[in-house]
């Protein structure tokens, strides 16, 4: 028997992987002179021309990439996915949570607060970015381009990303996947030693690729090996730390920018991509991925250690998964299209509030009269105010339920928001008021992020989790594409109470539909929530 070495951090070809992890390391390190030799410009290099190291550097990359890939994918794809048409995993609902469960847990917080920074990151590197290149920003109305080309690029990456990753974890496996995710977070970092405008605009969009597939597989993830009574509140808790890793972020544009200019906040995606593989060691690979490709002991052993069990599907829930009816369209087919629909439009409007308020929130400080440190304290604050909030939802997601929290979040947020419809401009004189009002878009809209990932991963079949994952994920970063492409269309960055109304709406919206729309899913197994699913019609909550 082959011993567990998925668990302890072996590949397909782990000599090409690790090759391909040293490679893109070597390729990002041979970047850094000529960025360190830009120091007494205060690292500005627009226009300078890419030095040897640095060619050398990219060529690196990419034949570090090719080898990753090779290194994680297994043969036979079509072939492996087809095999586990009929394999399901279940968490066992009376299981305690386990050491193994802890150590998973730590590690995909740590992910996802990576991930996330990355786009997060955009919205400080924005004035900056702007300034050295000359491009139409509040500070520089004059410019002939809008920044918000930068943006645009990133958050369609991850749209893209989302949705490619989706499909990718239900074919080859979580884990691969988010190694995959992973070593790209490192080999993107390169972007912040770009000198030429559209090379920084292609980077930012290959890092957006990476980072749209880490959250669907890690929320996929956790809801097959997470045991059903604890896994709500432990999946938003996680998601939640949207708004640590906000904070994080604001915290070292604070620190670190004025020293070593916006271009460092891309450059420690080296260190940090490289923390998170190292921590691939606690990563476990699906089950269901184990056993298709004819390791049964792995995968019982990994069962064992996680408190989860292998099953048969139905014949209701097989029937369902067709070969015709595989992939995205399944999804927006009956009988999940309800569900999908209500998921959707709440993940559009903390897309819109994400990207369409956060995005612009030091920017429009800065208009405002803040200076470029101060407005990052500013957010800073109001993000660090939140974090109980956080905590909050996900105690209410887990002991209140699903559907009641998501309905009471969602109004909430937009009655909040509509405080800066009212009060607009005005705030910039009232900084205790808009650090706390400044909670809602910058926590309360994370944790609606991550309660709508959450229940995406869980109501969804197995087969299908990772893309119906991808698909809300997807869709909380496509409100922001078309908020950005808006901006840059207009060349107009919009203010605080038109971002706010733009995302209030679609939250109202979604609140009914999730009266109407989706089951309960508090301590239930994920095989009785996507069976009901895929038994019945989606009816309305007061028949239920």
């Amino acid at each position: 028997m082959r011993k567990l070495d998925l668990v302890r951090g072996d590949f397909e070809h782990p000599a090409a992987f690790w090759f391909g992890v040293l490679a893109c390391s070597t390729g990002v390190a041979l970047h850094l002179p000529m960025y360190f030799s830009a120091h007494h410009m205060h690292y500005v290099m627009s226009g300078m021309q890419p030095d040897a190291a640095m060619i050398t550097g990219m060529v690196l990359i990419a034949v570090g990439l090719v080898a990753v890939v090779y290194g994680v994918l297994p043969p036979r794809g079509t072939q492996i996915r087809n095999s586990a048409r009929s394999l399901r995993v279940s968490a066992i609902d009376d299981a305690p949570i386990r050491g193994q469960h802890i150590a998973l847990l730590v590690v995909l917080a740590i992910a996802i607060t990576i991930d996330v920074m990355k786009p997060a990151t955009l919205a400080f590197v924005a004035p900056g970015f702007a300034q050295e290149y000359g491009l139409k920003s509040p500070a520089n109305p004059h410019g002939d381009i809008p920044v918000a080309w930068l943006p645009l690029s990133g958050i369609t990456g991850t749209v893209i990303g989302s949705w490619i990753w989706g499909g990718l974890g239900d074919r080859i496996g979580r884990r691969s996947s988010i190694l995959l995710a992973g070593i790209l977070f490192i080999a993107t970092s390169i972007c912040g030693a770009m000198p030429g405008f559209k090379w920084n605009l292609l980077m930012c969009f290959m890092m957006g690729i990476g980072v749209g597939g880490m959250i669907p597989i890690a929320f996929a993830l956790m809801a097959e090996t997470i045991p059903a009574r604890h896994r709500g509140w432990l999946m938003v808790l996680i998601g939640g730390d949207i708004a640590g890793a906000y904070l994080i972020t604001s915290w070292l544009s604070g620190w670190l920018t004025p020293t070593y200019s916006w271009r460092i906040l891309w450059l420690i995606g080296l260190p940090t991509g490289l923390l998170f593989i190292t921590l691939n060691y606690w990563i476990p690979e699906s089950p269901r991925y184990l056993i298709a490709r004819g390791r049964n002991e792995e995968a019982k052993a990994i069962m064992t250690r996680y408190g989860a069990e292998v099953q048969e599907a139905p014949s209701a829930s097989a029937a369902s998964e067709t070969p015709a009816l595989r992939g995205y369209s399944q999804l927006l087919r009956r009988p999940l299209a309800g569900s999908t629909l209500a998921i959707l439009v709440l993940a559009a409007g903390a897309g819109l509030i994400t990207f369409g308020f956060q995005l612009w929130v030091p920017t429009n400080l800065q208009h405002l009269g803040y200076s470029a440190v101060k407005s990052d304290y500013v957010v800073r604050n109001a993000a660090l105010l939140g974090l109980p909030f956080t905590v909050l939802v996900a105690v209410a997601y887990g002991w209140w339920g699903s559907r009641r929290t998501i309905v009471t979040l969602a109004l909430v947020s937009a009655l909040a928001l509509g405080g800066f419809v009212v009060a607009g401009d005005s705030l910039a004189d009232h900084h205790f008021a808009l650090s706390l009002l400044l909670i809602v878009p910058l926590s309360a809209v994370s944790s609606v992020t991550a309660v709508v990932l959450a229940y995406a991963a869980e109501v969804y079949p197995t087969t299908l989790r990772s893309r119906g994952s991808g698909l809300a994920a997807g869709m909380t970063k496509l409100g922001g594409v078309l908020i950005i492409a808006v901006v840059v269309a207009s060349t107009t960055v919009p203010s605080i109470a038109a971002t706010a109304l733009i995302g209030a709406v679609p939250l109202l919206l979604a609140a009914a539909m999730f009266l109407w729309f989706g089951p309960e899913t508090k301590h239930r197994s994920v095989e009785e929530i996507t069976d009901e699913l895929l038994a019945t019609e989606a009816a309305p909550a007061a028949d239920r």
